[in-house]
């Protein structure tokens, strides 16, 4: 009798077991064909430092097929479904006022030839039309980030250059001040403020950035800044590798009244795989990492989430989340927790996507101003040279003029509401605008003849 129960037992517990099984596999076939529709496009990895620091940029040393003492290399890319990577140009807080910017270049140049080296695997990637181009071709869109201000050596030429070199974000500070800002450990009380948050610098140094269109991150920032950036960019922000401070309190971590602003602005916290980040101990497991996800939903809505794990940065990574092939161990997880389809996707891809659309929309709002005011000026340069021609040929200069003057105004009114809009970030009305402006250019151009 007695071995018949003990049988019946197992058997329950072997039933209970396959079942358990059954659902985790459900999940993660759900969690692949999910990747397999929507970019996974992960924030922050620090690879390029690892060559660095490994083989001195030497590519011809290194084969990424076969590399084993780094979380990242090209098996484990494809095992983790990575559709998009922002690469990190990294270089350290002590070649400040020294070789930041040649170093930072030098980092620039590695993501470049890495790309270049493996073009089956990586395509260069400058936006958001580019990530999609490249995972419908089955590679990983490749993206470069720079870690810290002080690769810029304050200056405006340098930031621009960057971006010209397909840099799309910069993150304002790394674990020390810019002479224009205070870093993160400010707010733990080892280093003392020197701009109680952005300079005048600083500020102008945001503004640029909204111009050319390149994203402003704000991990490894003061709270002062993150609230001084979040008031002034016309862009929406990203934090492209730090986690929810109610879950971990490190300071590195984005605190609740910051998330909400952020989903205010449109912009995006992309959680951090660190163990010191996650737990605030030396120990996580992937179900800890997913309760940042909640929590970030719970407080400001699946819209503003995404993944920043910052691999190849960091010595202690969770438990199941050893490199870049378990990823999807993660969207399996919030499956089980219950997210939703459209929610998951948003975490995957979707939401670092409008992000990065709407920062190119900010660059092109600027562009349209510029065109704007130079057609009024020019039209203005060519009205007082046909007042001129007029005198000589005798006819009236008033007569001619005034119409013109008048597509002007309309012009002038056009460019004030358009200002109006752009700065309640209002874009439903962008085409109907640009229309109306064009049709006062073509107006003065008519009555110009």
């Amino acid at each position: 009798m007695l071995s018949k129960v003990i049988s019946a037992a197992y058997l329950a517990l072997w039933i209970s077991s396959c079942a358990v099984t059954s659902a985790v596999d459900q999940y993660m076939i759900r969690a692949l064909q999910l990747m397999s529709e929507t970019p996974l496009i992960d924030g922050h990895n620090d690879l390029p430092w690892q060559l660095r620091k490994q083989f001195n940029n030497e590519l011809n040393k290194v084969d990424l097929y076969t590399l084993k003492t780094t979380h990242t290399n090209i098996p484990k890319i494809k095992e983790g479904r990575l559709g998009a990577q922002f690469w990190s140009a990294y270089v350290p807080c002590e070649t400040q006022y020294k070789d930041a910017v040649r170093q930072t270049l030098e980092q620039i140049d590695v993501i470049h030839r890495m790309c270049e080296k493996y073009p089956e695997t990586f395509m260069f990637a400058t936006s958001s039309q580019d990530i999609i181009e490249a995972f419908n071709m089955n590679k990983t869109a490749s993206l470069i980030g720079v870690e810290g201000g002080h690769s810029l050596d304050s200056s405006l030429g340098t930031l621009r250059t960057m971006y010209k070199l397909g840099v799309r974000y910069l993150t304002l500070t790394h674990s020390c001040n810019t002479p224009w800002a205070d870093n993160w450990l400010v707010d733990t009380g080892s280093e003392p403020s020197q701009h109680n948050g952005l300079s005048p610098f600083g500020k102008q140094l945001i503004v640029e950035m909204n111009r050319l269109g390149m994203l402003i991150d704000l991990a490894h920032v003061t709270v002062a800044v993150m609230n001084q950036v979040l008031n002034m960019s016309k862009a929406p922000v990203i934090f492209s590798h730090s986690s929810a401070y109610s879950v971990c309190p490190n300071k590195r971590n984005v605190p609740d009244d910051v998330l909400m602003r952020v989903n205010n602005t449109g912009g995006i916290v992309m959680v951090n795989f660190y163990n010191d980040y996650v737990t605030c101990s030396s120990t996580a497991t992937v179900s800890d990492v997913a309760d940042h996800f909640d929590h970030i939903k719970k407080v400001a809505g699946a819209g503003i989430v995404g993944f920043g794990g910052d691999y190849d940065g960091v010595t202690r990574l969770p438990a199941g989340l050893e490199d870049v092939s378990k990823v999807p161990k993660v969207v399996a997880e919030l499956l089980r927790r219950g997210w939703t389809d459209k929610e998951v996707k948003a975490a995957l891809g979707d939401n670092l996507l409008r992000v990065l659309r709407e920062a190119e929309k900010v660059t092109h709002t600027h562009t349209f101003f510029l065109l704007l005011f130079f057609g009024a000026f020019s039209q203005k340069t060519v009205t007082v040279d046909r007042q001129e021609r007029g005198r000589e040929m005798g006819d009236d200069p008033q007569q001619r003029t005034q119409p013109t003057w008048g597509a002007s105004r309309t012009m002038i009114i056009s460019m004030i509401i358009f200002n109006w809009l752009w700065n309640q970030k209002i874009y439903n009305f962008l085409k109907s605008l640009f229309l109306l402006c064009l049709l006062s250019l073509v107006y003065k151009i008519t009555v110009s003849q």
